[in-house]
């Protein structure tokens, strides 16, 4: 039988590298790659189902599961991950020098509803008691980039500002006019000798890995997702799929390594490396369920909390449950 065709999009990632150039091929599948910034895959997935196959927030993947829309099916990949320390930036005049006080302040996100942000408000919560209904929010463009809405909600009991595309928070956080921005890009203004922005956690390293280590959080922010009429009718690709990405992660993993003339253009690629595998084990971007059962369990009760679902969505509605011979894609 003939492989079927799927388009798939994603951003250029190192993990995804072999998928793209068709170095490692998913068994039964000819991927059409697309290569778009997630922010635009997101919005075209979720207002238009434009891909057979695509990375997608999963924030927003696990609020549409909350509602029973069961318009996409995910696999346990997940080619975006970061801890969100060290995306919380501040206004140095803002009086702002520890995380309770942001309480009563002024602060932006790109989108409210973005896994980024609900990990860093998750965080806020449950490690230093601040409450997002104790902070008057604002959404809209950052330095020029905007993000169209992309999955509607409501905020019952939260200040939201949805501000006009064409008002920009980067001036607005230098102006004083934000006090904080929590966001996955960098304000413009950070790191010049003059500017009025700085991170609240200045050591951020430091604090996500004690974060890390309490925890044994290492925060999602983007999985796969099959659109739902090509998952039923090739429930099968959802395991090749894996297979494969997870082979390209391993492929990823020796170019880190590969001493014999570094391919990455940093000089203690491999010391950073070793030192991360000593913190978070060997395999430290795990795919499957069992390996990222904390992360995946911490983000559905920060979503309800956060009043973006209206229940605590269990695993095992999120991803497709069969693998080879019907085991779970773990």
């Amino acid at each position: 039988m003939a492989d079927i065709r799927l388009t798939i999009a994603f951003w250029d990632y190192d993990r995804v590298r072999p998928l793209i150039d068709g170095t490692i091929k998913p068994h039964g599948i000819d991927l059409n790659p697309i290569i778009s910034r997630p922010s635009e895959t997101f919005y075209r997935m979720l207002r238009h189902q434009e891909f057979d196959v695509s990375e997608l927030s999963l924030s927003n993947y696990t609020m549409l599961r909350a509602r029973g829309d069961d318009t996409f099916m995910a696999i346990p990949v997940f080619p975006s991950r970061l801890f969100r320390h060290s995306c919380i930036y501040v206004n140095r005049k803002a009086g702002i020098n520890r995380p309770s006080d942001l309480i009563g302040k002024r602060i932006g996100v790109p989108e409210y509803s973005m896994t980024a942000a609900v990990f860093a408000r998750g965080l806020l919560l449950h490690e230093y008691d601040v409450k997002p209904e104790t902070i008057e929010w604002f959404s809209g463009t950052q330095d020029g980039l905007q993000r169209p809405t992309r999955i509607d909600f409501e905020l019952p009991g939260v200040k939201l500002t949805r501000m006009p595309l064409e008002q920009d928070m980067g001036p607005m956080l230098e102006d004083g006019e934000l006090d904080a921005i929590i966001s996955p890009n960098a304000p413009r203004a950070l790191g010049r000798p003059d500017s009025p922005v700085r991170r609240l956690f200045e050591d951020y390293r430091r604090v996500e890995k004690e974060y890390f280590a309490k925890t044994g959080i290492f925060p999602i922010m983007h999985t796969i997702v099959l659109r739902k009429d090509v998952y039923e009718k090739h429930p099968w690709a959802a395991a090749s799929l894996f297979a494969a990405f997870e082979q390209a992660k391993r492929w990823a993993y020796d170019q880190l390594m590969e001493t014999d003339a570094l391919k990455l253009t940093l000089p203690w690629v491999v010391a950073e490396t070793e030192e991360t595998r000593r913190i978070m084990g060997e395999d430290f971007w795990p795919y499957g369920v069992e390996e990222n059962r904390r992360a995946l369990e911490a983000l559905p009760r920060y979503l309800y909390e956060q009043h973006l679902a209206p229940r605590v969505v269990p695993i095992e509605e999120l991803f497709a449950p069969a693998g080879p011979a019907g085991s779970r894609l773990s």
